[in-house]
């Protein structure tokens, strides 16, 4: 309590709630209970399609990862090729490569309208998906295979002494032991992939960023809804930073029983 009470931060916090105030007193609101089923949900989609994306994106950077440490080099070479390209090249050219160029070449597929496909393939969000899965997978391969590369051989041949197959060598000591590494890189990916879903409204999908650029179209304000936009990515990067904090610690006090 005292930490807390010192003077540096009792001015920070003095700065803070007159900044608060002076917002909430001197712009106009009076738009936000019009437009805050919208706003619920662009921030819906937000974070749909950042559990979705780093989810798959994680699932395909681990075998990314270990192809690049383990494999020959016809599967090292192609997931170091992807790695390259993927980080080497803009999120946003992806997403229009991905929904621009291949989104254009189904509808003229024949009968492919007529088919159960076609309800999906003609919506923006698959290609949204797709997107920024590989993005995250492109960074993540990277960060695992260091991480794959940094657990101590030691550990892998201890477990090898005791009978373990290579699955459940891998299952049980390399791969809890890599993401363990990993973890404070894979935080800051998954926060930087949180900052690069707006790019999805570029290609009409309604996240928080169009919700935002909605409001300054009809309205013709500006700074209320930047700000509110600032607020909403605020809070979602710092319960993020939470999650990975808490999952760090629960890991650190595991390995030291």
């Amino acid at each position: 309590m005292r930490e807390f009470l010192k003077p540096r931060r009792i001015v920070l916090l003095a700065i803070a709630a007159a900044l608060v105030l002076w917002c909430a007193t001197a712009l106009r609101w009076d738009w936000l209970p019009e437009y805050a089923p919208l706003l619920a949900e662009g921030i819906w989609t937000t974070i749909w399609l950042l559990v979705v994306t780093a989810a798959l994106g994680f699932a395909l950077a681990v075998p990314l990862g270990l192809a690049q440490v383990t494999g020959p080099w016809w599967l090292s070479t192609p997931a170091r090729v992807f790695c390259t390209i993927i980080r080497g090249t803009p999120l946003l050219l992806q997403i229009w490569l991905l929904y621009y160029g291949l989104g254009s070449l189904f509808p003229q597929i024949p009968g492919i309208r007529q088919t159960w496909l076609w309800p999906y393939l003609r919506e923006a969000w698959p290609y949204a998906v797709l997107a920024l899965s590989l993005s995250f997978a492109g960074y993540e391969g990277e960060v695992m295979r260091g991480a794959f590369a940094g657990v101590p051989r030691s550990q892998l041949e201890t477990g090898q002494s005791f009978g373990m197959g290579r699955f459940t060598l891998f299952r049980r000591i390399w791969l809890p032991q890599a993401v363990r590494s990993a973890l404070p890189t894979l935080a800051g990916e998954t926060i930087l992939q949180m900052k690069a879903t707006p790019l999805v409204a570029t290609i009409t999908i309604m996240d928080t960023y169009a919700v935002a650029a909605r409001v300054r179209q009809d309205l013709l304000i500006t700074y209320e809804p930047l700000l509110l936009l600032a607020v909403c990515y605020l809070v979602m990067a710092s319960i993020i930073a939470l999650i990975f904090s808490r999952v760090e610690r629960s890991g650190a006090g595991r390995a030291a029983r």
